[in-house]
């Protein structure tokens, strides 16, 4: 979290075991909604690998816009992985879809 700048960066890891269930998605909604409604801030962001299909299918299901790629942002198992960064501003996410459901 930058409370200097008004903004936090989500990251997630979930065990394969538990993987489809939704319940990152669903901890991300709850976060998102702390961090506009009570923490005030402007942005959030979520970083993800840019072969890792599952989990930037997250931010772009709830909206995130996607902001562009690090090259080489991180060394894992042997290799060098690009990482997408996707964004939400709070005006997106006050103007998002009505019917969304931010809770659990």
């Amino acid at each position: 979290m930058d409370l200097g700048n008004r903004k936090a960066e989500i990251g997630y890891w979930l065990s394969q075991e538990y993987e489809g269930n939704g319940l990152i998605t669903k901890a991300v909604n709850v976060l998102m909604e702390h961090a506009f409604e009570q923490l005030g801030l402007n942005k959030v962001e979520i970083g993800a690998a840019t072969d890792n299909r599952r989990s930037r299918a997250i931010p772009e299901k709830l909206g995130f816009q996607r902001e562009g790629e690090l090259r080489d942002y991180e060394f894992l198992n042997g290799k060098f992985l690009h990482r997408v960064m996707y964004g939400l501003r709070a005006e997106e996410w006050q103007s998002s879809d009505p019917q969304r459901d931010w809770s659990l």
